[in-house]
């Protein structure tokens, strides 16, 4: 995504709802790939003097009201045109903001409709008699060459007052990720964190009966929509992982029973054979250059863990050596370390070594056992799933301290954190039928929330913040 210059930006949001189609640079505001153009961008950094605990911002107030339009016109984006396409655009908005346990908005089917003029002026009585702290105002305008302009704003009630404003040209296919980065900007700016709204996951797609599942690589959008199948089923499709540019997918596929990691190629749709070996192979995992991917692969009954680089060229590499089975790596950001479960103590337990495989040193001495541990991208947290009877989400400390468990079902595995490091996502299994479903959970384990799929699905992971 391209930011326009600062003449750019001042041209168009000075008055952006009443802004003449003219004014747009079409050679300026090109779009590149299908992604969306950064239209204007006003940022002063998150509000100070706020509050700053989760109980105290689940008492903020946002209205997200519905995007308004100059004239209601026909869009590939929505059957019914521009304003039908303005409700949608807020109810998505709504969505994200109401599921990460921050804010408590209200959504625009509550809230009356304003008008096109009023998105630069908001009438802020009626906001203040409706208890509303925080405003979102947005438009959407069709272009006269099929694309569309997507406005975000984010005013202070009490104030009355804008903190920031943002926009965007999409092509009408790309409607939703202009509205995920409308609560990205919503969220940051309120917050301080970094968004993660725009983006997407990847997980295995699983159908069949509960003994001979089928099971594909399938992408979609953070919130679960715009899904698609990348495999077709062929081959068994397992433990996706996005490269850190988002570039890339690399996973794992048996094809004629021999385990094969590729990588696949989400530009292109052409994926690379990355090692294959006839020994069982499990976990690929992604280093923070995206030079190398960790696995783990059996050879004689004893399972260690390996990296490879990840265009294939050169022989791997094996970082553990002991008599013990060691699986699931996964680095740290800076990576400088790795942590992985092993079961050298007699029961399977979280550890942490260098990134060469030395210094290795256990971590979980909580009761129960530890596995499937993944590094939080801020570093500060490991996810893993805790194993006491039932399987949960759980976190500790990288040391090991202040474990506290997430979820409270049968079982819950597979931990991949959202790209900002405050939401987690996993896969719960059913009891009887062993249908599976990807759940989310925010770090004070009280927001979960289901992410609906056409399909059974498992094995979650969550990519960054699209570019």
């Amino acid at each position: 995504m391209r930011i326009l210059s600062s003449l750019a930006v001042a041209a168009l949001l000075l008055n952006a709802p009443a802004i003449a189609q003219d004014d747009l640079d079409p050679a300026t505001m090109a779009s590149q790939d299908g992604e969306p153009e950064v239209v204007a961008e006003q940022d002063d950094g998150p509000l100070r003097g706020t509050v700053t605990d989760d109980s105290a911002w689940q008492d903020l107030g946002i209205a997200i009201a519905a995007f308004a339009t100059n004239r209601d016109v026909d869009t590939p984006a929505n059957a019914q045109g521009t304003e039908a396409l303005g409700l949608e655009l807020a109810r998505v908005v709504y969505n994200d903001l109401r599921f990460n346990g921050l804010f408590r908005p209200v959504g625009p089917d509550a809230l009356p409709r304003p008008s096109y003029d009023q998105i630069t002026a908001p009438a802020f009585g009626t906001w203040q008699g409706r208890s509303a702290e925080m405003l979102v105002h947005g438009f959407v305008r069709a272009n006269d060459d099929g694309r569309l302009t997507v406005g975000c704003y984010l005013y202070d009630v009490a104030l009355q007052t804008e903190l920031v404003r943002e926009g965007w040209v999409v092509s009408p296919a790309e409607w939703r990720r202009a509205a995920h980065r409308c609560a990205d900007l919503v969220y940051s700016r309120l917050s301080g964190e970094d968004p993660f709204f725009d983006s997407r996951i990847a997980y295995i797609a699983e159908t069949g009966p509960k003994d001979n599942r089928v099971k594909r690589l399938a992408i979609m959008d953070s919130d679960g929509a715009n899904h698609r199948f990348i495999t077709n089923g062929q081959s068994t499709a397992l433990s996706p992982r996005y490269s850190p540019d988002y570039s890339r997918i690399a996973y794992l596929s048996y094809v004629d029973g021999n385990p094969r990691i590729y990588v696949y190629d989400i530009d292109s749709g052409r994926q690379q054979l990355v090692t294959e070996s006839p020994n069982a192979t499990f976990a690929p995992r992604w280093s923070p250059d995206g030079r190398y991917i960790l696995y783990s692969m059996a050879v004689s009954g004893n399972t260690d863990i390996y990296r490879v680089r990840s265009d294939g060229s050169g022989r791997p590499e094996r970082l553990t050596s002991g008599p013990a089975i060691e699986v699931g790596g996964s680095y740290s950001p800076d990576g400088s370390r790795i942590v992985f479960e092993s079961d050298q103590s007699g029961a399977q337990q979280c550890y942490v070594m260098d990134a060469d495989g030395s210094n290795q040193r256990r971590i979980s001495f909580f009761g129960g056992r530890c596995a499937t541990p993944e590094w939080s991208p801020r570093g500060d947290q490991i996810a893993f799933t805790h194993i006491a009877g039932d399987f949960r989400i759980a976190v500790m400390n990288p040391n090991g301290r202040n474990m506290r468990q997430l979820t409270n079902a049968w079982h819950d595995e597979g931990p991949t954190w959202a790209p900002n490091g405050r939401i987690i996502q996993f896969f719960r299994t059913e009891r009887n039928s062993g249908d599976t479903s990807i759940w989310q959970v925010d770090l004070t384990g009280d927001n979960e929330r289901r992410l609906r799929t056409p399909v059974g699905a498992s094995d979650p992971a969550w990519g960054p913040v699209l570019p």
